[in-house]
Parts: C-alpha cells; sequence; structure tokens
C-alpha cells in the first residue's frame, strides 16, 4: 500500500492495521483521522483502498478522487485510482490513470505492471507485453509480474514462451497457486494434458476449493478423455462459485461427451455465453427436441445478422441457406484474425515433384480418414511427395495405423503450436497445402493464417466457405458448389464428384431380418445418418410415408434414450405405431456395411445431409433418395448419385422427394431395376473408380499450381 506523507497519528495506527490484516479497526481510524481532518490526504487515500478491499468501488473511487484533490502529484494515488477503475470494468480509464503514475515516477516496476493488466483487459497484447517486460527490466523476480507476462503470452498464442514465464515465476514463488493454474492452461494449449492436469492440482493443493481451478481440472480430464471425473470437477467449481458461466458451458461439454443431451441442455442454458448457445444448439439437435431447435434456429439467425460468432459448423445443421453459412463463418474469422498477418511462403518453389502436406485433426477413426486413405496409397510418388499432418492425439485406432504408413512423410503435431506448425510447413517448402477440417473441431485456421504455403485449400472436412482470405481454393464439384457467390475461396471443381472412396472395404455377410430387429416381411425405409441430422420437415414426411405404406418400417441409428423416447413420441402423435420405428445396434464395419442389404431404400435428410454415409449405402448397393438442396451440406448426397449414375433419384422439392419414395415403396420392379444399375455401377461409375479420382485429383493440384504462378 502507498499513500501522501501524513503525520496525524490515527492516520499512522490506521494504515499499521491496515497492512496487518485488521480491515474493521482500520476503518474506525480512518473515519475518526477524517473527522478530526476532513482534509487528510493520507486517511482519504487509504479508505479508498479499503472500500475497493470491500467491494465497494464507487466508494473507493470517491476517497480516492477527494484524496487526489488533495495531492493532485502523488503518484501512489493515482496508482491506486487506475487499480479502482479497473476493478470497475473501465480499462480505458484506468490505462490513462497509470500513464499519469508512471509520469511523475517513472520507471516504477509496479506501475508498469498494472499498466499492462489494462492493456491486456483492452486487447492490445503486444503494449501489454512490452508494459510487462519493462516492469521486469527493472525488478527481474516479480513473480506478478512473470506471471502478468505468461498470460499475455497466451493471449498471443505463445504457449510455450509462457509457460517459461510461469516456470520463472515459480521459481522465485515456489507457492504461487495462480501461476501453477496459468501453468496449467499453457500446457492444455500444448496438449500436454497429463502434465497441465497435475499442475491444476498442485494449485488446488495451495488454494483448496478454489472455483477456476477446479474448471480447469475439469478441462484437463476431458480432454484426457476422463469424462465422469470432469463432471465432478464442474460440479465441485459450480458448488464453489453457483453463477460460473464457463463451470456451466464446461460442464455441459462433458455430458455431451457421455450423451447426457438433455442434461447437457439444462447446463448450456444456466451459462448464457456465445459457447453455450452453441452447445445448447448442438445439444438439442441431438435430442430431435424440435420446438427448442426451431426456436434456436430463429435466435442463431437474428445472432448472425448482428454480427456475433455462432460456430458455422452449427449452423449447417439448422439452415442451408449458404449467405447465412458465409456470414456466419465470415463472423468468425473476422473474430479471431483483426489484422492480416504476414505470410512465412511467399513466392512458388521449384521441386522435382510437387510437395502436398494434408493437415488434418481427424487422423483416427473418423469418416475424413475412411474417405481419404485409398487415395493418398495411389498418389503418384513420381510426381508428388506426400506428407500427412496430424494435429489429435494418437487414438490408436487400426484406420490412423492404415493412414500413417500410406503418407510418404508423417509428422505428429498434436503437441505443436499453430505458429511452430506453419513454420515447420514452410522449412518443408511445401507447395500445396490441404486443410482437412474447414470449421470443424480442431480447425488449423491459426497455422493457415501465417500461409505456410504458397497454395492453401481446403476439402472434405467442412461442406461450406471457410470465409478465410488466407485459404486460396476449396475443393468442390460442379453440384456441391454451383454458386461461386457462395464461397469467398476460388472453386477447384472436380469433374465427377468432390468425395473420395475407399474401395478396398470389405462387405461382409449380411445378417437375418430378425437378427437386425426387422420384420420379417415389410418395406424397410432406412436412414443411418446420426440423430442431430434428423429435422421435423423430415421426420413428418417419413411418417406420412409409414402411414401410406401399409407394414413398412423405419430403421434408423441407435440413438440415446432421451432422443429415441423424443421420436417415438413424434411418431405416436402421427399415428404411427412405436415399433415401426426400429433402432440398429452398433456393429463390425463389414456388417454394418451388409445388412444395408435389408433395407429398401435410404432416405436423406435436410438441411444436412447424408455424405459418408450415403457413401457406405451406395457401395453396399442401397438406393439413396435425396431432396437437392440449398447448400453445400445438403447436396453432398446429390453428387453422389449423379458420380454413381442414379440422377433419377435426386428430386427438387419435399412434395417430389414423398411421391419418388412412395412410388419406389409400390413398384418393386422399379426399384429391382434401380439396385441392379447400383450394382453395375460397381465396376463403372466414377464414385467407385478411387483410381480415377486420384489421377483427377492430381490434374486440379497441377492446375492450381500453374493458376498461382
Amino acid at each position: 500500500m502507498n499513500s501522501p506523507s501524513s503525520d496525524h497519528p490515527l492516520s499512522q495506527q490506521a494504515i499499521a492495521l491496515h497492512r496487518s490484516g485488521k480491515l474493521a479497526e482500520a476503518e474506525r481510524l480512518y473515519l475518526a483521522a477524517l473527522a478530526a481532518d476532513a482534509q487528510d490526504a493520507t486517511a482519504l487515500h487509504f479508505l479508498g483502498v479499503l472500500r475497493a478491499q470491500q467491494g465497494r468501488m464507487a466508494e473507493a473511487l470517491e476517497k480516492i478522487d477527494a484524496a487526489l484533490a488533495l495531492a493532485p502529484d502523488d503518484a501512489e494515488v493515482h496508482l491506486n485510482r487506475a487499480n479502482v477503475l479497473k476493478s470497475m470494468g473501465r480499462p480505458g480509464e484506468a490505462l490513462a490513470a497509470y500513464d499519469k503514475a508512471l509520469t511523475l515516477k517513472p520507471g516504477w516496476a509496479q506501475g508498469e505492471n498494472n499498466r499492462g493488466t489494462a492493456l491486456k483487459t483492452l486487447g492490445r497484447f503486444e503494449e501489454a507485453l512490452a508494459s510487462y517486460d519493462r516492469a521486469l527490466a527493472i525488478d527481474p523476480n516479480n513473480p506478478e509480474a512473470l506471471n502478468n507476462r505468461g498470460s499475455v503470452l497466451e493471449d498471443l498464442k505463445r504457449p510455450a514462451e509462457a509457460l517459461a514465464a510461469y516456470d520463472q515465476a515459480l521459481r522465485v514463488a515456489p507457492r504461487f497457486a495462480t501461476a501453477f493454474n496459468n501453468r496449467g492452461s499453457a500446457l492444455l494449449a500444448l496438449h500436454r494434458f497429463t502434465d497441465a492436469l497435475s499442475c491444476f492440482e498442485r494449485a488446488l493443493s495451495l488454494r483448496p476449493g478454489d472455483a477456476e481451478f477446479l474448471n480447469n481440472r475439469g478441462n484437463a480430464l476431458l480432454e484426457l478423455g476422463r469424462h465422469e471425473e470432469a463432471l465432478i470437477a464442474y460440479d465441485q467449481a459450480l458448488a464453489a462459485r453457483p453463477d460460473y458461466p464457463e463451470a456451466f458451458n464446461n460442464r455441459g461439454n462433458a455430458l455431451q461427451s457421455l450423451k447426457r443431451h438433455e442434461e447437457a441442455l439444462a447446463s448450456f442454458d444456466k451459462c448464457g455465453s456465445p459457447q453455450a448457445f452453441a452447445g445448447a444448439a448442438i445439444a438439442a439437435l441431438d435430442l430431435c427436441d424440435w420446438a427448442r431447435t426451431e426456436q434456436i434456429g430463429r435466435e442463431m439467425e437474428r445472432r448472425i445478422h448482428a454480427g456475433d460468432v455462432v460456430p458455422p459448423w452449427t449452423l449447417l445443421g439448422y439452415s442451408e441457406d449458404e449467405a447465412l453459412q458465409l456470414a456466419c463463418a465470415a463472423n468468425v474469422i473476422r473474430s479471431r484474425f483483426r489484422a492480416p498477418r504476414p505470410p512465412v511462403a511467399t513466392v512458388p518453389y521449384r521441386h522435382g515433384r510437387i510437395r502436398l502436406a494434408y493437415l488434418s485433426s481427424d487422423v483416427g477413426h473418423h469418416p475424413v480418414t475412411t474417405q481419404i486413405v485409398e487415395v493418398i496409397e495411389r498418389h503418384d510418388r513420381k510426381l508428388f511427395d506426400v506428407t500427412g499432418i496430424a494435429t489429435n492425439p494418437d487414438d490408436g485406432s487400426p484406420q490412423r495405423r492404415r493412414l500413417i504408413t500410406a503418407f510418404e512423410r508423417f509428422v505428429n503435431a498434436h503437441q505443436q503450436t499453430p505458429t511452430s506448425l506453419a513454420a515447420a510447413l514452410r522449412e518443408m517448402e511445401v507447395d500445396i497445402l490441404i486443410d482437412l477440417n474447414g470449421h470443424t473441431k480442431g480447425d488449423h485456421f491459426e497455422v493457415l493464417s501465417h500461409r505456410p504455403a504458397p497454395v492453401q485449400a481446403t476439402w472434405l472436412g467442412y461442406a461450406g466457405t471457410t470465409a478465410a482470405p488466407f485459404v486460396d481454393w476449396l475443393i468442390a464439384d460442379a453440384v456441391v458448389a454451383p454458386s461461386p457467390e457462395a464461397f469467398t475461396e476460388k472453386l477447384a471443381l472436380l469433374p465427377h464428384c468432390f468425395f473420395p472412396s475407399d474401395t478396398s472395404r470389405a462387405i461382409g455377410t449380411a445378417p437375418s431380418r430378425q437378427d437386425a430387429g426387422l420384420p420379417a416381411e415389410g418395406f424397410v425405409f432406412c436412414c443411418f445418418n446420426n440423430s442431430w441430422k434428423i429435422t421435423a420437415p423430415v421426420f413428418a414426411r417419413w411418417m406420412s410415408l409409414l402411414r401410406q405404406v401399409p407394414d413398412s418400417v423405419l430403421w434408423l441409428k441407435q440413438t440415446g434414450a432421451k432422443t429415441r423416447t423424443n421420436l417415438l413420441t413424434t411418431a405416436q402423435s402421427q399415428d404411427i405405431a412405436p415399433e415401426r420405428l426400429i433402432f440398429a445396434g452398433p456393429a463390425a464395419l463389414d456388417v454394418h456395411l451388409a445388412r444395408h442389404q435389408l433395407a429398401d431404400l435410404f432416405l436423406d435428410t435436410a438441411p444436412y445431409g447424408a455424405h459418408a454415409t450415403a457413401c457406405d449405402a451406395l457401395w453396399a448397393g442401397l438406393p439413396v433418395l435425396t431432396r437437392r438442396g440449398g447448400a453445400f451440406a445438403s447436396r453432398v448426397a446429390s453428387s453422389l448419385l449423379t458420380a454413381t449414375g442414379l440422377p433419377e433419384l435426386i428430386v427438387e422439392s419435399w412434395d417430389d422427394y414423398e411421391a419418388m419414395a412412395l412410388a419406389l415403396a409400390r413398384d418393386p420392379a422399379r426399384l429391382s431395376a434401380l439396385k441392379r444399375k447400383l450394382a453395375a455401377a460397381h465396376s463403372t461409375a466414377p464414385l467407385f473408380d478411387t483410381p480415377r479420382f486420384t489421377r483427377d485429383l492430381e490434374a486440379l493440384y497441377q492446375r492450381l499450381l500453374t493458376a498461382r504462378v
């Protein structure tokens, strides 16, 4: 505590009590000193500091301003005034007050440190870092300034440097609980989840019951896949701080991971943050809670038009308005990248072979890996040098092992920061960097923003525009991307279909209808899409079909208990007996592909249609009926059918969709002819000709390099 000088004995006694933590006694003496001398600047100043400690900020500012009127050139009073303003959420005014204090007392470590915190709050991270560095130049072993330096380095996406700052702070102050907590956050950013958990637990040993530490411990447990333990940690955080929005949001994420969607939705509702809104949107889709999704959909559109950040991938489940999708993606990119970053790769290279690098956070048991692996295996190594980069941890899956083997070079980058990965890609002299994520979990925009390759493209993982100015091309086809104005990227169109297939997948022996839980007789409508893709208008059409086709059933992918209840309740409300909805349990891939043969017709969804699931159905010989949608995500099945030679299964309206499904259900000969045509397409259709697909893709890559030059 600092103060203008005063010889008043009551003020000096009060200061001594204040410094020893006896606040009530100090307050009594400050008031007594002011009763004796209303112009006692010391008593006014310190009473203001005490009021701030009590959380009475308006009174604190009033007292400190009164002290400042009596001692206008006292740097310490200006400093504490700035501290109060910062606590009141007025960082701009606080910064001006810190500047005044430092003008009066240059080279003041505490002033520079506190000034840095105001700049950090204002988002002026580089200036904040400079302020902390000046404080440390004066006082190199100031643990608070070292900790603050680490925090702003995290804001600047420099977690390795932040870690070093926290380590230095802890060398000076080994029991600095906040530094242990912040060190854990830096380790989370570096994907060192086990080490992060140890840090949070050490912080809690020093400060038991701290809500922030408990919440962060939950984050580490969630990253380690220990969802039940994470849930307990979030509950403990909320017990300590019942109004903790971030913990409610994270608790919802843990519940989502545990497939407890209804509880997740309730937890997100208690948060109110943009992240929780997105979580609630996903939970409502998963639950097929259509009254809620209708409400969320309207609110989502309003938020996007207002410039708010909504995860673009979430929007795809709500809307096929491509203009809205573009605006949504642009909001995200604008919020994350306030200014362009200098490119680290500025000119094309000259290599004997074109250097491709595929970048993904889904290398493992994931549809992206399944769809792309044969293409990677078939790349012409005389023309192309092919590198794979995974930013996700090893899940131990055979799919991951196969894909790793397919690459000439594989980089396990899940613990690399975006900046260091961008530098590594530049060092590799990658000609074309292909991002396989787009706006999906684990996105690579931080890497791509540095432009580590002269040509950067996005493909496969996300069905829409990135709206990122540093992504040059979007690989698609004329069916899914007929309108260039819906994309900020230039369109790189493949001649047949943008969606690759793994034609090495074996189709096993189909189980009996009885073993699959199907009735012995009757038409089987099928949709193995995840439940979040099933929307109210689509489900209403399905129920209409069941009413019109006697003894027919609808075969769906297994869902959670609450989702199943919602679907069955809606079916009953539309006069469909619950037993006519059948839920398929899990099965090995070869058996899953084979059991498609028990169905008669696959029914697509909207606004997010079947992608890998449609490809599976067609590969297994099951016709897919789709409506040509208004956006990329709702047109993928149309692209697959076009590339299979079955455009007659693409309709333009929901009335046509229902009429076509009904016609096929009532005309076994017509349906059989379609199945024979599909079977013949296995040996002729572009969709199932992966060698041809790979050559088309390679020719496209060569054109992209030429276009870039």
